[in-house]
């Protein structure tokens, strides 16, 4: 399974570029873009066409080669295979006859767009890849999206960028971070409350034009422990000098008492 590049050929790995020239034949997603793709390496192999409405059907010869001996890749339009694009249901069957699969990893829309949207470290990230095209299904998603805290990886194709726009608008201040034809002589990426991406959109017609990959940031939750703490501070402090409403919210509660004190001096600030 090889990851190709999504848009600049300058991000292929030496090791792509390796088994694609090794292998006895290259399984693709498009023949006519594969064979572009190659021809600019230099490489010269057998085609063979596995797309997304052949998959199943195509993947019983390709493995009849493999156990025949032949090393084979496969390849999808850009990007890695698997991952919104053809290519699992060949892995499964593969698995199944018992084939070793091997993965090239690559260019990936997700982890470009992750790696500039600036999210804390550790935190988890829920990739959702395409919504539902249908506008009803895609509203639902958006409202179940809306109740995950954490980062949140959405793929769109330029004719639906705008509908998805106006259903995240719904998510307000959420930021979202946009990537716009990543890797490409057009790549544009921008980082704005969820609510302003439809107007930011409707400012150039050049906007919805190309391939987008989003993160939804994350939100922070408040700890509930941390809320009934302050509650509690904040009712001893309007009858309480600072020290005393800190000493006894913190006994009461069992909250660190320093974190207490700064949040009871900027309560009290004016």
């Amino acid at each position: 399974m090889v990851a190709t590049p999504i848009g600049n050929l300058a991000d292929i790995s030496l090791r792509a570029l390796h088994v694609l020239g090794m292998v006895d034949a290259i399984a693709c997603e498009d023949t006519r873009h594969t064979q572009a793709m190659l021809k600019q390496y230099g490489i010269t192999r057998p085609l063979l066409p596995v797309h997304e409405h052949n998959e199943a059907q195509a993947a019983e010869p390709l493995i009849e080669r493999l156990q025949a001996g032949q090393r084979l890749a496969y390849v999808s339009d850009a990007g890695t295979p698997g991952v919104s694009d053809p290519g699992a249901r060949l892995v499964a069957a593969a698995r199944h006859a018992g084939a070793t699969i091997v993965p090239l990893p690559g260019a990936s829309s997700l982890t470009a767009v992750l790696s500039v949207a600036g999210l804390s470290q550790g935190g988890p990230v829920l990739f959702a890849g395409f919504l539902p095209a249908k506008a009803g299904e895609r509203e639902q998603a958006v409202e179940q999206l809306a109740s995950v805290p954490h980062a949140v990886v959405l793929l769109e194709a330029p004719h639906r960028i705008e509908a998805m726009a106006r259903e995240l608008q719904r998510l307000g201040d959420r930021q979202v971070t946009v990537g716009r034809e990543l890797t490409k002589q057009f790549e544009q990426i921008v980082t704005l409350a969820a609510g302003e991406l439809a107007g930011w959109l409707g400012q150039d017609p050049q906007r919805t034009r190309g391939e987008f990959a989003l993160v939804l940031h994350s939100v922070q939750v408040a700890d509930p422990g941390q809320q009934q703490a302050e509650r509690v501070l904040g009712l001893l402090l309007t009858e309480l000098p600072v020290k005393t409403a800190v000493r006894l919210a913190a006994e009461i509660t069992g909250a660190p008492r320093n974190a207490l004190y700064e949040r009871a001096l900027a309560l009290k600030r004016p």
